[in-house]
């Protein structure tokens, strides 16, 4: 049974939610609570909605998922009426579906922009959060819910005299709005992770020169990308439904599922063409849609990380260089899997030079470019494609505290614990959107569930007369060993990645965690439906 408070006289707050964040989780979370008559307010640090999409406007920035799949499902007309121009969109076209979207839901009136939280308390008295905001302000809610993303607190290297120089630099998560013109001039990219993939590949044509500073070189597959013509915009149409059900039976939300059998189960000519074939078809099939054992046995997957391997020697003129740009330090698909567009066919260009620092390391950026132990580089740009203070870094920036002050940075400092991913002991009525310990995968997918299960709790709590909700102890414990027992026998879980918890430019992320779900979407989503199905009963309730 629940564990119930006496709730007694408690003060009304100004909202009966707040939402911090106005990308794709914020937006469809203000959404369902506004349809059902809530007080909702949404706080959103940029000056638009959107999100990853707003933000992440660096050359190049696109989907990995098929957009169709991507896109909200929630309404038939929004989906009957939106047209994708591409398999796989690109940021421009991703962010005027957003602004459609919130236009055609008339979501902007309760969303306030240019307002960064800085600040979130429980008040116990009350029940209810008090937010602070930069600027001072100061408002409550009785929920709080944070829809602030795993991948949305950029990080710049920790290298010495980066304010020192006198050209642009700009973070691809922090990309100016107005155009950069780079041709002609000398350009640097630092990182090659999947945004310096895609910022490379598409400035490489533009600049004078480019030089790529690579500390680990990825696996990566082709996109395939192509535009959608009329024909297939039909089709698409019509069997949304049945797009969307696959979905929802996928491992990961993806139209990909892993393949039933295992790498040795086929003869070598067999699994030679299933390769072949998959590194031919669009997106993420040759990672998502592979033999089941290649991310679990090491020599299931030399075998995929081999065939890559070939496949980047095959397309890079200069052996020296395909041999740099091959991962030995990781397994194939053991880290987040760039798909790219004539990445590799770049490094055949002679404008494009691949500085590999782990022999050469950066000394410092210098007022004229960068040094490393080789030799000095000048440049006009500086790029710096050095990723994200993921999963747990957007909460780190937020002075979060619950019951008696409890500070979340400091109750997560050895790895987050949390209940479904979705909320934490010590603070009642916070409800996380895709937080740390839930299914990730396609993103948008796993955002219309997890919205919807907030939904329904909170609409629980309100039809009940509950004004507190909190996870227990045992439920926070129970959940977070379930998650780190689903990761054991992962060869991910042995590899230094944002996955794993590690950045060498954030001070205390250098030690692995268990960051993320890694057992299947429908396995995850039975769990919460369990958890609704018998009343919230494993929750302490007043």
């Amino acid at each position: 049974m629940a564990q119930t408070i006496n709730a007694g006289a408690t003060p009304i707050p100004d909202f009966d939610a707040i939402i911090i964040g106005a990308g794709m989780s914020g937006l469809y979370q203000l959404y369902r609570l506004r349809e059902r008559g809530l007080r909702v307010r949404v706080f959103e640090a940029g000056t638009e909605v959107g999100g990853t999409w707003y933000w992440n406007r660096y050359p190049g920035a696109r989907f990995d998922s098929e957009s169709y799949s991507y896109g909200y499902s929630f309404s038939q007309e929004l989906l009957q009426e939106w047209e994708w121009s591409e398999h796989f969109a690109g940021q421009p076209e991703t962010l005027r579906y957003l602004n459609h979207v919130a236009d055609k839901f008339d979501l902007r009136r309760d969303i306030q922009f240019r307002s960064r939280v800085a600040a979130a308390v429980y008040e116990e008295d009350t029940r209810s959060w008090t937010i602070t905001l930069e600027d001072g302000a100061r408002y409550s809610a009785r929920f709080l819910i944070t829809a602030i993303g795993p991948l949305s607190t950029p990080t710049l290297p920790r290298i010495e005299g980066r304010d020192d120089f006198k050209g642009a630099s700009f973070h691809t998560a922090r990309w100016p709005k107005a155009p950069v013109d780079f041709s002609g001039k000398r350009v640097a990219v630092i990182g090659t992770g999947a945004t310096g993939v895609q910022t490379i590949q598409t400035i490489a044509g533009q600049v004078g020169h480019l030089t790529v500073f690579q500390r680990t070189p990825n696996w990566c597959a082709p996109l395939h990308n192509g535009k959608i013509d009329a024909e297939t915009q039909a089709k698409i149409k019509a069997g949304y439904p049945e797009m969307f059900a696959r979905c929802k039976e996928t491992f990961a939300c993806f139209l990909h599922t892993p393949d039933p059998r295992g790498a040795f189960e086929v003869s070598d000519a067999e699994r030679e063409a299933f390769y072949e074939k998959l590194y031919g078809e669009r997106g993420f099939g040759i990672w998502q849609g592979n033999f089941k054992d290649i991310l679990i046995d090491r020599k299931a997957n030399a075998t995929i990380s081999d065939f890559v391997a070939r496949k980047i020697r095959q397309r890079v003129n200069n052996q020296a260089v395909a041999e740099k740009l091959i991962p030995t330090n990781h397994g194939f698909g053991t880290r987040r899997l760039p798909l790219e567009t004539f990445y590799y066919e770049v490094y055949n260009q002679d404008n494009v030079e691949l500085v590999d620092i782990n022999e050469t390391p950066i000394d410092r950026i210098t007022p004229d470019g960068i040094r490393t132990s080789d030799r000095e580089y000048e440049f006009d740009i500086i790029i710096y494609a050095t990723g994200f203070d993921a999963i747990t870094g957007s909460f780190d920036k937020i002075d979060l505290r619950g019951v008696g002050g409890a500070r979340l940075r400091d109750k997560w400092k050895q790895g987050p614990e949390t209940y479904l991913g979705i909320m934490v002991h010590e603070f009642p009525n916070m409800l996380m959107l895709m937080g740390p310990h839930t299914a990730l995968g396609n993103i948008p997918r796993s955002i219309e569930y997890s919205v919807d299960w907030v939904t329904g709790l909170i609409l629980f709590a309100m039809k009940n007369g509950l004004t507190r909700l909190e996870a227990t102890p045992e439920g926070v414990k129970s959940w977070t060993d379930h998650v780190k027992a689903l990761g054991e026998g992962l060869l991910s879980n042995e590899v230094n990645s944002w996955m794993t918890g590690i950045n060498s430019n954030v001070e205390g992320k250098q030690t692995r965690i268990v960051a993320r779900y890694s057992g299947s979407a429908p396995a995850y989503r039975a769990r919460c439906d369990e958890v609704a199905a018998k009343g919230y009963d494993e929750l302490r309730l007043g």
